[in-house]
């Protein structure tokens, strides 16, 4: 797989129904390794090791409804309080960063409404705190790091 514009992380691999799978250590299960979720897997390991997200706060791809169609997010990252403090969108290395990317994470956030929101294809990222009173983002050079 491709370099990624993250530090050097060590991931478990195993062969499968001739696929090469990696282990999620949120899931806690080995998932088909395709672009989108190598990009996934280092977000997951840069959020635990970088920013110090405790494992317990992080969820990887669970189903939402927006208008009646079913939709998966990537990453969100609790508040102890159970709102949603970051919600991140990744795609592959190969696609581009558009404003249609912007516009999926911004319908998911207007039923998930985290204050931050990180959008990545593992080469290129982008960080925008919320301001839901003012309807408006701002563009940030990182996401904070944790803290209780």
């Amino acid at each position: 797989m491709l370099p990624l514009n993250f530090p050097e992380y060590t991931f478990r691999f195993k062969n499968s129904e001739n696929k090469v799978r990696i282990f999620d250590v949120i899931r806690k299960k080995f998932v088909v390794l395709q672009p989108e979720e190598w990009v996934r897997q280092h977000v997951v390991l840069y959020l635990l090791k970088v920013k110090k997200f405790p494992e317990s706060l992080i969820n990887v791809e669970k189903q939402l409804t927006i208008n009646k169609l079913k939709k998966r997010y990537d990453i969100v990252i609790f508040n102890s309080d159970g709102s949603i403090h970051l919600l991140v969108e990744c795609k592959a290395p190969n696609v581009k960063i558009t404003q249609s990317v912007f516009d999926q994470i911004a319908q998911y956030n207007m039923q998930l409404n985290a204050t931050y929101l990180m959008v990545t294809n593992g080469l290129d990222h982008f960080y925008c705190k919320m301001n839901h009173s003012e309807e408006k983002y701002e563009f940030l050079r990182q996401i904070p790091d944790f803290s209780r």
